[in-house]
């Protein structure tokens, strides 16, 4: 039996920043955000969002820009899961949920979805 490791996501690009390295690898460290939603028991919406870290390391006929990842852009991202343990500087200890992605895809923006949505 094999193991499987893998994540999917769909979100909001936070922050993205793109590091080039002596031997000319790149790296794109983003972070994404993703919502869960539903209704309390006085039935008012709620939402939960979830931060995830990001690195997409630049491949051989890679069809994706690396600095085409930009804040606010929709993305869908295709990897595996990473849980990053560090303490910090008061001596806590923290958990880190990163994801190592295998592909990133920029999706339409909002108002560009509900059009095309709309001309069907």
């Amino acid at each position: 039996m094999e193991f499987i490791n893998r994540i999917q996501l769909r979100g909001v690009v936070g922050r993205a920043d793109v590091s080039t390295f002596p031997n000319d690898s790149r790296v794109c460290n983003f972070s994404v955000v993703t919502e869960y939603g539903g209704v309390d028991k006085e039935g008012n919406s709620v939402s939960e969002p979830t931060w995830f870290n990001v690195s997409l390391w630049s491949r051989e006929g890679a069809q994706l820009n690396l600095y085409d990842i930009q804040k606010g852009l929709w993305v869908e991202v295709a990897g595996r899961l990473r849980l990053r343990r560090y303490i910090t500087q008061a001596g806590e200890e923290r958990v880190s949920p990163d994801v190592i992605a295998r592909s990133v895809k920029i999706l339409p923006r909002e108002e560009e979805r509900m059009q095309a949505q709309r001309d069907y």
